[in-house]
């Protein structure tokens, strides 16, 4: 990946040396034909493309922020009901994170959403303990943050082909 961003500046920063202008439109322009240089190059190798991690580091950032903001309303329902109807309880979370930096993230990523509290990772790696407002539906809660923030952090963690 390093190696694919480096090609791409140095056919970035050529554009601009060839068309003699040095203005942020050129190096835009000549970073995008950068990339198509290095699409193709890395799709004759058979590699994946640098650019998919960074499209799946921005779907992941956006469905962050929509649960962030869903799980906001929800508390602020919560603590505006002149009722409090929520059910406290600790879920144990299976994952499929492998590498401390993706643990790490998940762990801030679910402690950031208003409503849940990562507590700790289990001695094998396999759980992760979450506190939750409402822990009525353990399955359904495991399946959002399965399907949402796990799926997102794989995609954008591990190789694409």
């Amino acid at each position: 990946m390093a190696f694919q961003l480096l090609v791409n500046f140095i056919i970035a920063i050529l554009w601009m040396l060839f068309q003699n202008s040095f203005t942020s439109v050129d190096f835009v322009m000549g970073y995008l034909i950068g990339m198509a240089v290095v699409l193709v190059l890395i799709r004759l190798k058979g590699h994946y493309f640098y650019m998919h991690r960074v499209w799946s580091f921005f779907k992941l950032m956006v469905v962050f922020t929509k649960e962030l903001t869903i799980a906001n309303i929800n508390v602020a329902k919560i603590v505006l009901s002149p009722k409090v109807r929520i059910s406290p309880g600790i879920i144990a979370v299976p994952t499929e994170l492998e590498t401390d930096a993706e643990k790490t993230l998940f762990a801030v990523m679910m402690t950031l959403t208003p409503g849940t509290l990562s507590i700790e990772f289990s001695e094998d790696g396999h759980y992760i303990f979450v506190h939750c407002l409402n822990a009525e539906d353990k399955e359904g809660m495991v399946n959002d943050v399965k399907g949402t923030f796990e799926t997102g952090i794989l995609e954008v963690t591990r190789r694409h082909v």
